[in-house]
């Protein structure tokens, strides 16, 4: 894909297939493995970790300049609430058995993990380039 100057457009260009990916090879794993595809609420764990990456990406770019001093700890904001949204909806369901199997902290993690790193890498450079 092109390059553009708009980071927006950027930060999704490479956010969205990256997770795609991510998704199909996760899917195609468990698949492999003979796990159950759609168990542990897997697409629910893509689409939110996708759209607090999103949000929290550009809410950052629309403060980037009136809030400059706070940035870091209005990031910081945003992971707490991804690890809140994990403790409200994912982890009542993985904890019904006394424990949390792999496969259901693998199912929120990899998603998270992903978008954690795009995230960061992509907020680095807007502010390095500020």
């Amino acid at each position: 894909m092109p390059k553009t100057s708009n980071p927006i457009v950027n930060y999704l260009s490479f956010l969205i297939p990256a997770l795609i990916i991510t998704a199909g090879g996760h899917f195609y794993a468990l698949d492999k493995l003979e796990l159950p595809l759609f168990n542990n609420k897997i697409v629910l764990a893509y689409i939110i970790n996708i759209s607090l990456a999103i949000f929290i990406y550009v809410g950052l770019y629309l403060l980037r300049k009136k809030q400059e001093s706070n940035l870091g700890f209005i990031f910081m904001t945003g992971s707490l609430i991804k690890f809140g949204i994990f403790f409200l909806i994912f982890y009542p369901g993985y904890k019904l058995d006394g424990e949390i199997q792999t496969i259901e902290f693998t199912t929120f993690f990899i998603p998270y993990a992903i978008c954690l790193i795009i995230e960061t890498y992509f907020l680095t450079k807007l502010f390095n380039s500020n």
